[in-house]
């Protein structure tokens, strides 16, 4: 199975791979530093899954993540990012992502997300089910950040 991982941080790819690599046997990786080269290993090569941060040199992962679902609209997209859930991961399940952590998350959580999404299903952290269960309760109050655009929100950002 191929993981692409697509981070601007080196020591962070690195500690990334070995981390999966220990937990799944028969992963191969490549690694992706800007938006452009994410965008270029998807178009050069298939791959199970994209691990992608946010905040990447050329444009923010989501921006990333319309173009790989224009080119792979099948391909499993992971965020995995500093910015907090609150802030990012409704959005991304929006844009079509396949799941959300944040990089605070511990290696056991980070292994659960990628296999349940290797195995076809999405991954949202207990906090954020609970979070998204609440706002479909009757009457539930939608944060305002909720509301902006992409662009609107990156310019609040």
């Amino acid at each position: 199975m191929r993981v692409l991982i697509a981070d601007d941080h080196a020591v962070f790819r690195r500690g990334l791979r070995e981390t999966l690599a220990e937990a799944l046997s028969k992963l191969t990786f490549g690694e992706a530093k800007t938006a452009q080269e994410t965008l270029e290993c998807v178009r050069r090569q298939d791959w199970e899954i994209v691990i992608l941060d946010i905040s990447m040199p050329g444009k923010s992962g989501l921006d990333i993540l319309d173009d790989l679902k224009r080119l792979r609209p099948k391909l499993p997209v992971l965020f995995l990012s500093m910015y907090p859930e609150e802030q990012y991961a409704r959005r991304a399940l929006k844009a079509g992502a396949a799941g959300y952590l944040t990089k605070e998350s511990v290696p056991e959580e980070l292994k659960m997300a990628v296999r349940r999404v290797l195995a076809g299903g999405r991954y949202v952290s207990a906090n954020l089910a609970e979070r998204l269960a609440c706002d479909l309760r009757e009457g539930a109050d939608t944060p305002i950040h909720e509301l902006l655009s992409d662009r609107e929100f990156q310019v609040l950002r």
